[in-house]
């Protein structure tokens, strides 16, 4: 291993996880509101175990995304502008896609199959055409919160992450939010995400489900037509907030 590389290793590690001297509780590189909102969950024993596992993976092996970014979901959304929270899997796993929120890719990488239906789906919803760039910073910036259920990925390995603890602190962040939180709206795209959205308290939050937007699903008529964010819009109109610029 170079020094090169070796002193980027450490930067990298200090950006992202670091212990506060002479206490037991993790302070984590994300934005200052969800420390607050989250403060107990950083200090369970699962979350210690889960860094340990992150830590080893992107020493050993190439991952995603890159480490200072792994939080950027909450770092581009502040707990107190949470407003629509969207639910994916885990990062993609190919070189230079992944930037810390689901279903978005880096500025200048193709657009996945999965993005280009949301697009049409905009598209044809709103009658929007396609975006520049398939980055979604600029919906995280306007309150919608891109969350995979997995935060971290090995690169080719689809779900190489998957039951190492990252599925029980998102659990956490859903449940902070349904149960602090009022008129959120929350859309949950294909199984997986209906199933971990089932803990949203549907009588405070509007919940709006469909099929992935992915061609497998998108093509059986799962995807098109959902009006997802027409109705979101809608929905933030009624209750006097700021519609999403999609």
């Amino acid at each position: 291993m170079s020094v090169n590389f070796k002193i980027a290793l450490q930067m990298l590690w200090r950006t992202i996880f670091i212990f506060v001297k002479n206490k037991r509780l993790m302070n984590v590189a994300i934005h200052d509101s969800w420390k607050e909102a989250l403060v107990e969950e950083f200090d369970k024993p699962y979350f210690k175990q889960l860094i340990d596992f992150v830590k080893e993976e992107y020493t050993n092996h190439t991952c995603y995304p890159p480490g200072k970014q792994i939080f950027s979901a909450f770092d581009h959304c502040p707990y107190d502008k949470v407003e629509v929270v969207i639910l994916g899997q885990d990062p993609y796993h190919g070189p230079g896609q992944a930037n810390g929120l689901c279903f978005s890719v880096k500025d200048g990488v193709p657009l996945p199959p999965s993005l280009q239906n949301i697009f049409r789906e905009i598209q044809t919803d709103l009658d929007k055409p396609f975006p520049p760039t398939g980055n979604l910073e600029r919906w995280a910036d306007q309150g919608v919160l891109l969350l995979n259920a997995v935060l971290t990925v090995r690169q080719g390995e689809a779900n190489s992450h998957q039951g190492k603890g990252w599925e029980a602190f998102t659990d956490a962040v859903i449940q902070k939010i349904s149960d602090e939180k009022k008129d959120v709206v929350f859309l949950l795209w294909g199984g997986s995400a209906k199933k971990k959205g089932a803990r949203v308290d549907k009588n405070r939050h509007l919940v709006l489900e469909s099929g992935h937007p992915s061609p497998l699903s998108a093509n059986k008529g799962h995807w098109f037509g959902n009006k997802h964010f027409s109705k979101t819009n809608a929905f933030l109109k009624e209750k006097g907030k700021r519609e999403i610029e999609w």
